[in-house]
């Protein structure tokens, strides 16, 4: 029977499983070896896993496994062989980012149910209702979403909902971060955060200083604690309640998994009017793990100041040493056990018989022939002591008969092997249900192959993303652009129709950019200017959130859909899910080299300057430091190194982007850009003013649409991804 709600507890080590089980949890979540979003825990071998598969199975609890990584192509390839194993042992869950890898599981491991990961930044009905659609059991929600918009997606989607209850905040929506695989190579979208929002910062706007030292750790979140709160979320629609910590202790695995086992089953009990929490057990959360104070996250609230760490974390904090031994002695280092009913029957002649049953489940076996006592038979209380003795099984007996006709005798070595092989048939009889119908489908050939580009190709298409309107003057007026992109967030409904115009008389192409995160503000935004947004006669939308492609399905918009480079086409399984999901056109990702984008079949545009968006974050520097007037300005964060990173705060959406300190620039690289043959090539421009777009669109024709030497117009730059990738 499913339970009301679930628990779900992290396990970066084999040791925190068996503590998470032992203190409560429903389930735990654990990367093995390969393509978790946790890398650097101590993440399980193959051996290792599969008995943590039949260790949480035997104690009636499950075991999802992280696949949450974007996987380049010839990973891909390598996961049929990773997955096989779990999969036969009965892995119940796999939580998945990538779109490939979703198809690829899917279409190979029948009956292994698919959890969309919050690193697909899941954040309202329409993504919940498309994911739905392609086979996920379940979404984790985006943690910033609201339990207003949580109970929209349970009221509207018949999906399980899984939801962050205690742990970690990013600071960055989940899925949307390049701030350490830009700085140093490490891609969180790959399981190798380095952590960077947890660094110090200094805040400037046009070169006054708006943070003093004491708000240097303006991008490093509290941690989330909802114990306040448990009872909004159950009643939203949450069912398994999450647990951030895979790279934390089983020490506190054990002491957050019991605390909030202890409070699900209060409510559940009791109710909201039964519901008090414990002052001392919200202190024992902090005595586990403290980075500068809790929070009850984005459930109550769009963001806000006493949300961020802002100080720097003491460097000492004295332990509560008598909560630890308390933890290790009860969770930590105990042997989890449950409680199994046995039968002894011992006749003269007969063959010794044991039944067993345990978690609804009965076995039997056959022992030796019993024979007649020529001295001392054997006892009652001789036979119990030798059955009893359970050792490292995952039972204990709770009720043990001995029933024994006769002057009987059995030596002990046979008792031992009826008992080992009673709890060896036991624990079979448990776990073969779960292995029961798990046949693998035959993996299809999967060579790498690289796509042919056609040798008549005769260079890209020019193609302008705008955020600035200001700038627009400056695209529309070059006859190489054919395309351009405005900013939905910056581009007001009331220039669209005209905007649109004005590229058709010039002969270009029109398209309004999404917002990077779309959720209720956007919804409701395009609902009041849904005449505008029909009228406009745009000719595609460049798509960013999985979201979109549902609600303009659902308004009937029919144009041609552009899905960015954050939509994550990172192998060909991926891309061509994106295709079935209404790409026209896909937009190469940004954090493969140039070997890499060679191996994608599906033609794509290449991002060729601009600068990335480092994070999309639902905080808002602006409002934290000075006030939320629902200005659009452009902060800059300094780093230890002296980089600036430029902020801006799209009010519209009520977002934040904060880009890389440098833009990316191809220039010098056409050769390479040649060889793979992009359906076109794009000119980001996202704080750059009016001459210095200019500059640039003029350099980049010159030396990719007319094979003219050109310079870029800034001292800085950086190739990006283009000739390193991603780890």
């Amino acid at each position: 029977m499913k339970k009301a709600v679930e628990i779900l507890a992290p396990a970066g080590s084999f040791e925190s499983m068996k503590a998470a089980v032992a203190a409560g949890a429903d389930a735990v979540y654990m990367g093995g070896s390969r393509f978790g979003a946790r890398a650097f825990a101590e993440n399980p071998g193959e051996d290792k896993l599969l008995e943590a598969i039949d260790y949480v199975h035997l104690h009636g609890r499950k075991l999802y496994l992280t696949v949450n990584t974007l996987m380049k192509e010839q990973e891909l390839h390598e996961l049929y062989d990773y997955l096989a194993p779990y999969y036969r042992q009965g892995l119940d869950a796999v939580i998945v980012q990538d779109f490939g890898t979703f198809a690829f599981i899917k279409e190979h491991f029948p009956g292994l149910h698919l959890h969309a990961s919050t690193q697909m930044t899941i954040t309202g009905v329409y993504g919940a209702r498309i994911l739905k659609d392609l086979g996920a059991e379940r979404v984790v929600t985006a943690r910033e979403l609201s339990l207003k918009e949580i109970k929209k997606i349970r009221d509207q989607v018949d999906i399980e909902i899984e939801s962050f209850v205690h742990g970690a905040l990013c600071y960055c929506y989940s899925g949307q971060c390049l701030f350490s695989s830009l700085i140093g190579g490490r891609s969180g979208n790959r399981g190798r955060c380095a952590q960077t929002c947890r660094l110090p910062y200094e805040v400037n706007r046009e070169a006054q200083g708006l943070g003093g030292k004491d708000d240097r750790y303006c991008l490093s979140l509290k941690d989330l604690s909802t114990l306040d709160i448990l009872p909004d979320l159950i009643e939203a629609g949450i069912y398994s309640m999450k647990i951030e910590g895979r790279m934390k202790s089983p020490r506190y695995t054990a002491g957050v998994v019991s605390i909030y086992r202890k409070y699900v089953d209060l409510y559940l009990a009791k109710g909201r009017e039964g519901y008090r929490v414990d002052g001392q057990d919200k202190k024992a959360l902090l005595d586990l793990f403290d980075r500068g104070g809790q929070t009850d996250g984005y459930y109550k609230r769009q963001n806000g100041r006493d949300m961020v760490v802002w100080k720097e974390k003491p460097a000492f904090r004295e332990g509560n040493q008598q909560l630890f031994d308390y933890l290790d002695k009860n969770y930590v280092e105990i042997q989890w056990k449950e409680p199994a009913a046995g039968t002894v029957f011992l006749e003269e002649g007969k063959n010794a018989f044991l039944q067993l049953s345990a978690c609804g489940h009965h076995a039997s076996v056959t022992g030796e022939l019993v024979q007649t006592a020529q001295n001392q038979p054997a006892t009652e209380e001789k036979v119990r002591k030798q059955i009893d003795k359970t050792g490292n099984t995952p039972f204990y007996f709770d009720n043990l008969d001995i029933k024994i006709k006769g002057n009987v005798f059995l030596p002990v070595q046979a008792l031992n092997e009826l008992r080992r092989r009673g709890l060896e048939a036991l624990e079979e009889e448990i776990l073969k249900k779960f292995k029961k119908d798990r046949v693998l489908k035959p993996v299809k050939d999967c060579n790498e192959s690289v796509y042919s580009r056609k040798p008549s190709w005769e260079g890209p298409a020019l193609t302008i993303s705008l955020e600035r309107p200001d700038c627009f003057e400056e695209a529309v007026a070059s006859p190489e652009v054919k395309r351009i992109y405005i900013d939905a967030a910056e581009f007001k409904p009331e220039i669209w129709r005209k905007t649109v115009e004005s590229c058709h008389q010039e002969g270009k192409e029109c398209m309004l950019t999404m917002p990077h995160i779309f959720r209720n503000f956007a919804e409701q935004y395009f609902d009041k200017h849904l005449t505008e947004l029909q009228g406009a006669g745009f000719d595609g939308y460049l798509i960013r959130s999985l979201e979109e492609t549902g609600y303009l399905k659902d308004k009937g918009i029919k144009s041609r859909l552009i899905f960015d480079f954050g939509m994550y086409g990172m192998n060909n399984y991926a891309q061509e899910m994106l295709e079935n999901l209404g790409a026209d056109e896909l937009t190469w990702p940004v954090e493969l080299n140039s070997r890499e984008l060679g191996k994608l079949k599906v033609p794509g545009e290449l991002l060729v300057y601009g600068r990335l968006p480092m994070m999309v974050t639902a905080q808002c520097l602006h409002q934290g430091l000075e006030q939320c007037d629902r200005t659009t300005v452009v902060l800059s964060l300094k780093d230890r190194k002296g980089k600036s990173f430029p902020v801006k705060n799209h009010c519209t959406f009520c977002y934040n982007t904060i880009y890389n300190s440098a833009a990316v620039s191809l220039l010098g690289l056409w050769e390479a850009v040649k060889g793979l043959a992009p359906s076109s090539i794009r000119l980001q421009f996202t704080t750059e003013d009016k001459a210095q777009t200019k500059a640039v669109i003029k350099c980049f024709s010159d030396e990719f649409l007319y094979g003219r030497e050109a310079k870029l117009p800034f001292e800085e730059f950086t190739r990006g991804h283009f000739k390193r990738g991603v780890e």
